[in-house]
Order: structure tokens, then C-alpha cells, then sequence
């Protein structure tokens, strides 16, 4: 299914707007203000993950590499490679992300909202139990 434009899903701090939402592709707006909290270092176990800058600057470890990424830049992430996105900047970043093929979409990360925007700390086993549901590996 084809996302509408804004269409919005929050993390915490964390904001992802829906731009494509299908089974062979999906993309998404990935907001990251200055020190929130972002997804655990993980893997895909079938997914391609290219993530291209568009304002700000996000940090990227993938396998222990450090990668800065601002705007105009774009790195990709083969399945299968431990990564992990950070803001380290005072400056809200931006990213355009692009999974693909896309069984990784905007239900996963609606149920990780479920779990992680509650009160209290949240369910670690559920959180494993979603990411390993829709082919994430926690590293």
C-alpha cells in the first residue's frame, strides 16, 4: 500500500514519516532530534537499508565503522550488517530512508511505538520479540 505524504508514526523523540509503504519498498522521513534515543545497534536479517542526509548531520556505525552522514550524503547498509543511527549535534537531523525489499514498514515500527511510548521503562522482551518478528536482529 502506498503511504500518504506525512504520513506520521512517533518514537519517543523520534519521528518517521511514511513516504512509501509497499512489499517491495518502503521510504521514510527519519527525524532524529539532538540526543534522542534511537533503535539499539541490529541487523536485518532480509532487508538492503540506504539512508540519505537532508539536513543536520547523522552518525552511523555499521560493523564498529563510524560514518558521518549530512546532507547530500547517502550510505548503504547491507542485510545482515550491525548498524546503529545516532544524532550527536545540537541540530535536529533528517534522513531519507529506504528499505528495501520493504517487509521491514510502518507496522513494525507502529507496534515498536506501542512498546516504547508507555510509561515506565519499557518490555525488553517484547521489543525482541517484535524486532526478531519482523526481521531484526538485535546485536
Amino acid at each position: 500500500m502506498e503511504a500518504r505524504d506525512g504520513d506520521l508514526v512517533q518514537i519517543g523523540a523520534l519521528q518517521l514519516r511514511f513516504k512509501v509503504d509497499e512489499a517491495n519498498l518502503v521510504a521514510f522521513e527519519f527525524i532524529v532530534p539532538a540526543s534522542a534515543r534511537v533503535p539499539a545497534p541490529h541487523y536485518h536479517r532480509e532487508v538492503d537499508e540506504v539512508i540519505y542526509g537532508l539536513e543536520g548531520t547523522i552518525t552511523t556505525t555499521i560493523d564498529g565503522e563510524t560514518h558521518q552522514l549530512n546532507a547530500g550524503d547517502a550510505l548503504f547498509i547491507p542485510r545482515g550488517k550491525v548498524h546503529h543511527h545516532q544524532n550527536l549535534h545540537p541540530q535536529t537531523a533528517r534522513a531519507l530512508t529506504v528499505l528495501t525489499p520493504g517487509s521491514i514498514g510502518r507496522r513494525y515500527f507502529e507496534e515498536m511505538a506501542e512498546v516504547l511510548n508507555g510509561p515506565g521503562k519499557p518490555d525488553l522482551a517484547k521489543v525482541k520479540e517484535t524486532m526478531l518478528r519482523h526481521g531484526l536482529v538485535p546485536a
